[in-house]
Order: structure tokens, then sequence, then C-alpha cells
């Protein structure tokens, strides 16, 4: 399905070369000033241009169609529009007879009986992360000025080292090839914003908020806190001493969560983006009008490392839900 939420309801819709990308959000609360201004430091961290990142040039402007009146929401349903305006379809070839490794080409004609669109990746493309940043924008507008985000890039290629970041993605890029990489976000509240939300068992913060990151094309893990590092510690290098009475811990191991439920010290949680799949270099794929192997060689235009992008819309799925979560706990 497309859509996810309980009350802060979200549905994605559009295809990478269609007319264009949109979200649907139900459940946003009446008299929330917003405006297509409120979008626009998020999208432009989204935008292509940087080295390493695809030649594609949207404008990407935003075009609120329902659910605002006056420059308030109403209460109804919110959807916001983004044209699709430089496509070149003509760079993909039929990839329902020739799927490209690790792309859904594949799987996706397979569920929907070849009725996909699937041109550059049609629903399934990076593309549609797009829209997931704007509902995460009205996340945030939720959320208010009590919570506040930091995004950051922590690996690349493997290495931690961020100066040789670059380096590595244009070495990359160079040789026909991708990387991947890590990304890091930490949501800090004051005054306990969100001490106490969370609906255990199914509906913990990890839950949710690994649901909506693993919706993410790319997201390949997800961890908080110490993450699959605390399996190595011990209990008495993992836990986090109380040290005060609003519940502040010396360490952070938990990632601001216990027993699923925010303990008012920052979400820390981490995702792993894989080397993009599309490369310029020859690879093998199966032709299905020959029923043999057959080389493959791309020439769209794709990111050498999907991570310099994707850091907003990993940010955008933790506050989609934790604003999903904060309106449940009212």
């Amino acid at each position: 399905m497309n859509s996810f939420g309980t009350i802060f309801r979200v549905t994605l819709w559009g295809e990478s070369h269609g007319a264009g990308i949109g979200v649907s959000i139900d459940g946003v609360p009446a008299g929330l000033p917003l405006s297509e201004a409120d979008f626009t430091a998020d999208l432009d961290r989204r935008r292509a241009g940087a080295k390493g990142t695809t030649a594609r040039r949207e404008s990407d402007r935003p075009h609120i169609v329902s659910g605002l009146f006056e420059g308030r929401t109403t209460g109804a349903p919110l959807t916001v529009e983004f044209r699709n305006e430089d496509v070149r379809s003509q760079d993909y070839p039929d990839l329902r007879l020739r799927p490209r490794p690790s792309h859904a080409d594949f799987a996706a004609a397979a569920k929907y009986g070849g009725c996909n669109d699937y041109r550059g990746g049609g629903h399934f493309s990076g593309r549609v992360t797009l829209a997931l940043v704007a509902a995460g924008a009205v996340a945030k507008r939720i959320l208010g000025d009590g919570v506040s985000f930091a995004t950051e890039i922590v690996e690349i290629g493997g290495s931690r080292e961020s100066s040789r970041f670059g380096e590595i993605v244009a070495a990359a890029a160079a040789d026909g090839d991708s990387v991947g990489g890590v990304i890091e976000c930490r949501a800090e509240c004051r005054d306990g914003e969100l001490l106490g939300i969370g609906e255990p068992f199914f509906d913990s913060v990890e839950s949710v908020a690994a649901h909506l990151l693993f919706s993410i094309p790319a997201v390949k893990g997800v961890e908080f806190g110490s993450g699959f590092a605390g399996a190595r510690l011990r209990g008495s290098q993992n836990n986090d001493p109380i040290i005060d009475r609003s519940g502040l811990t010396s360490a952070n191991n938990a990632g601001g969560v216990n027993g699923g439920i925010a303990n008012g010290n920052p979400i820390v949680v981490r995702a792993a983006v894989k080397p993009t799949p599309t490369i310029s270099r020859s690879q093998d794929t199966f032709d299905f009008s020959t029923g043999e192997l057959a080389p493959m060689r791309m020439h769209g235009r794709h990111d050498a490392c999907i991570a310099l992008r994707a850091g907003v819309a990993v940010e955008a799925a933790l506050a989609i839900a934790l604003a999903d979560l904060k309106l449940r706990s009212r």
C-alpha cells in the first residue's frame, strides 16, 4: 500500500517519468500556518547539483492543491504536487525484457503483470522521496519548535573520514561505479516535548520509524542508539544511567527509546543506504527476449552516491513517525 499512518496519514503517488509526483496527507490539524515557502529548505537539501549527484534538473516547486485556505490548514486532506519537467525516457530500454540488476524492474513486473510504468523505475524510483520530504516538512510543523533535527552522513564507501567523502564518490563515478553510505539523524526535544510517545508493542517509536525508513528506496539497514555495536558490549557498558529528574542519561546507547517509548533523550537513528544500482559500467542481465544472459550498459542520469541526497528523506521519515505518534498520544 502507498499509505501510512494512524492519525497523520500519508499517501504517496506518481512515477519518475509520469506527469508528476505528490503526496496527500490526512489528519493535519486545522489552523496550522503553512505556505509553499515552508517546503523550500528541505526540498533544496534533496536537490541535485553537487558532484556525485544526478544530472537531472527539476524545479521541484510545490503546488498545494487542497487542504489550505488563507494561509492555514483546513483540517481537510492536504495535497501537494510536483510536476516532472526534465524527463528523458529514451535513456531507458524496455526494462521488462532486460531488467536492471538490483532494481525493482523484474519484481514489479512480476507483481503487476507487466502493467507497471518502468520508465526510470516508475513508482519505485528515488524520485518518489520528493513527496516524502514534503510530508516531512508538514510533520515538522506539527512537532513545532520544541523538536529539532540534526542529520549528517557518517560513512561513505566504508570510510568514516568525512574529508575523504568527495574523493571516494568521485573515484567511483570515474570508474563507472557507485558507493553507499550511512546517514545518522538525531531528533532532540526540549521541555519533554516527545517524552512518553510510542505505542508498545507493535507501534513503538522504533517500529514506526523503522517501517517508514525502510520504505525509502535504497535503505537496507536501520539501527537505533548503539545499534548492532551494542550487541558486542556488556550490559555495564551499554546501559544509560539516569542522572536527573528529567530522565537525562549520561550516555544514550538506547537512542532515546526504552520499551518502545521515547525517554526524553535525543532519538538517534542510523540508516544504511546501498550503492546506486544504476551504474554506467557494463553488467550482465537476463534477456527475456532471447532467453540468454546479455550485457547491459545504462546511460541514464543517476547519483554516484544516493546517500548524498538521502539525508533529508531519512529526516522526513523520522519526523512523520514522531508527528503521528505525538498526535496519537494526545
